[in-house]
């Protein structure tokens, strides 16, 4: 793999790099991460959403760079972790990074354009974002949290169509090529 400015090769197929506007890095998560810290609060159904994940998830595929996915990870989980009351600190950090990874690494091998592909990614990363949280729950905090396979895999169905939409809407907010 080669690069050459904002664009890597990958044997003969070429994959934009996305780029943002520094104000549409900041205030996406920040808009995302207020609408999970006090909507629910007013209207329960809707803190079923995961916004700061599916923000996490999008930018790091758009942006395709690993480094940048672990960052993007990180600020979004610990500003997460920071606003959010019931939560230790660190666990949404720790649990967006390694989504943040693995979303630019999924980002640089397939295209991530197609609205098919963006939901299985969404729906998977959902599902993953939630088994290792309670994998860290249970392993570095002691608590002894359920799974729930069922409420999960619903919710990830849930989440992925909510992503789909939310990815075309911030899709109009890149910078042009």
């Amino acid at each position: 793999m080669t690069e050459y400015g904002d664009r890597y090769l990958i044997g003969n197929q070429r994959e934009q790099v996305s780029r943002f506007r520094t104000r549409v890095m900041l205030l996406v998560p920040l808009a995302a991460i207020l609408y999970q810290v006090y909507v629910p609060r007013f209207w329960d159904v809707l803190g079923l959403f995961d916004l700061p994940l599916l923000v996490t998830i999008y930018f790091a595929l758009m942006r395709r760079s690993q480094m940048a996915g672990i960052f993007i990870g990180a600020g979004i989980g610990l500003a997460q972790d920071a606003l959010t009351i019931k939560q230790p600190l660190g666990m949404f950090g720790i649990v967006e990074t390694l989504v943040g990874y693995f979303a630019a690494s999924v980002g640089l091998r397939i295209d991530v354009e197609h609205s098919a592909i963006r939901f299985l990614l969404a729906y998977f990363f959902y599902f993953f974002h939630q088994l290792i949280y309670w994998v860290l729950a249970r392993g570095l905090l002691g608590r002894l949290i359920p799974f729930e396979l069922q409420r999960t895999l619903v919710l990830g169905l849930l989440n992925a169509v909510v992503g789909v939409t939310l990815f075309h809407f911030l899709d109009k907010l890149r910078e042009p090529a």
